[in-house]
């Protein structure tokens, strides 16, 4: 079956920085994109960043700060979060779509940017 890895997430001051990873394994026909969604406390998940193909997309918030990677070879991909803020506080989810199966997500990592 499909799974989902992350790993990264921590606690880190505003103004620094981390790096999320995500490995995905039983992914069968391919991937079609990656990316990583994130949920605050009391929040709607939202988008932070995808890959599909050769584009990239991210929300408002996470431009300029945040660059999303990916790694076909080892079906991972990463988000380096640069310039972090108080409301970047969230569980970070990664997400993959799979041809013919459809949606996936991780288990969720915790990032916790302090003041």
């Amino acid at each position: 079956q499909v799974q989902l890895v992350e790993s990264g997430g921590g606690l880190v001051q505003a103004g620094g920085s981390l790096r999320l990873s995500c490995a995905a394994s039983g992914t069968g026909f391919g991937i079609s994109a990656m990316g990583w969604f994130r949920q605050a406390p009391g929040k709607q998940r939202e988008l932070v960043a995808l890959v599909s193909g050769g584009s990239t997309n991210y929300a408002d918030s996470a431009k300029g700060r945040f660059t999303i990677s990916r790694d076909n070879a080892k079906n991972m991909v990463y988000l380096q979060m640069n310039g972090l803020k108080p409301e970047d506080t969230a569980v970070y989810y990664c997400y993959v779509n799979i041809y013919r199966l459809g949606d996936y997500w991780g288990q969720g990592t915790q990032v916790t940017v302090s003041s």
